[in-house]
């Protein structure tokens, strides 16, 4: 069993978040030691880990409560929650395309300041006139 310290260490989040993740009914069952202190085991800190995955994901407190939800309900739920990932992975797929254009726009701009600075291209804008 891991302390809320051990454990949100383990997982990479912070005491705050951890707690907050508790008391919004997103960790279930939680244990107790015999001071009343949370206390996880190996499959709690599996989930906490997908919980934050989850956040990364884009997800909202409402939406992981929903997975949660249908997690809690077994194998019959899987067909529901490969939906619910599958329109995460869309967003961010579509995310990561915006992502690699910015990416793409950057170099080909660094490379026109290289080809000016090293003077195989003359310089110009399209902000300012240039003179010749």
């Amino acid at each position: 069993m891991y302390s809320m310290q051990e454990t949100y260490k383990k997982v990479g989040m912070t005491y705050q978040t951890l707690k907050f993740y508790c008391n919004q009914g997103l960790v279930p069952n939680v244990k107790r030691d015999k001071n009343n202190y949370r206390v996880f085991d190996d499959h709690d800190i599996e989930w906490i880990k997908s919980l934050a995955c989850l956040k990364k994901c884009g997800m909202s407190i409402e939406e992981m409560k929903e997975y949660l939800a249908l997690c809690l309900k077994g194998e019959a739920s899987i067909p529901e929650r490969k939906i619910i990932l599958d329109i995460k992975k869309k967003k961010l797929m579509e995310e990561l395309h915006q992502i690699q254009e910015s990416i793409d726009y950057i170099d080909w701009k660094q490379n026109f300041y290289d080809d000016v600075l090293s003077g195989k291209t003359k310089y110009y804008s399209n902000l300012i006139s240039v003179e010749k």
